[in-house]
């Protein structure tokens, strides 16, 4: 099943992790206050980006890389934490993998009004205080400190503005190339 995305515009070079097929591409930046519950509001906006019959509609919430908290559509980060295959990797670092994969990922269900509970202990190592921005970054949402997500995009729009404008001359060559 296509997601919204994808029935209005094509992917006709797209290459998708097996067993899917539809890719994510989640997108936008969203600003949000966790409530005295621990609460989190996750945007409309984000959940419809995602096929719950192909990538589930559950999450888990995982401390990923540079201790940014994230947020994965269950059946994605299944995919994800089962991927180092033995023989791919020295038997301790798979171990390690396993270990820090699950015991730091939580499963969860946003509730009815599409909130999700922060575990505090992932809060606490994750440093998100009140006021955050979740942050589409193709296949899973990120939790920043608002401040900090400001400073992010303030240190790398240059690259961001260089790398965009090389990618689309990339694009524009091969549409030439196709003609």
């Amino acid at each position: 099943m296509l997601t919204q995305w994808q029935k209005v515009v094509e992917f006709p070079n797209l290459k998708v992790l097996s067993g899917t097929s539809a890719m994510l591409l989640l997108t936008g930046e969203y600003q949000h206050v966790v409530d005295s519950k621990s609460r989190v509001l996750i945007s409309n906006r984000l959940r419809n980006q995602i096929d719950a019959t192909e990538h589930g509609s559950n999450f888990y919430l995982v401390l990923g890389a540079n201790g940014i908290l994230c947020l994965y559509p269950e059946k994605y980060f299944e995919q994800i934490a089962l991927s180092v295959t033995p023989g791919t990797t020295a038997p301790d670092e798979a171990v390690a993998f396993e270990r820090m994969s699950f015991a730091l990922a939580s499963k969860i269900e946003l509730d009815g009004q599409g909130r999700l509970l922060l575990n505090e202990k992932l809060r606490k190592r994750a440093g998100l205080r009140d006021n955050i921005t979740l942050v589409g970054v193709r296949d899973h949402i990120e939790l920043w400190n608002s401040e900090s997500w400001e400073q992010y995009v303030s240190d790398h729009m240059a690259q961001y503005q260089k790398q965009m404008s090389q990618a689309r001359q990339v694009v524009l060559q091969n549409r030439n190339e196709e003609q």
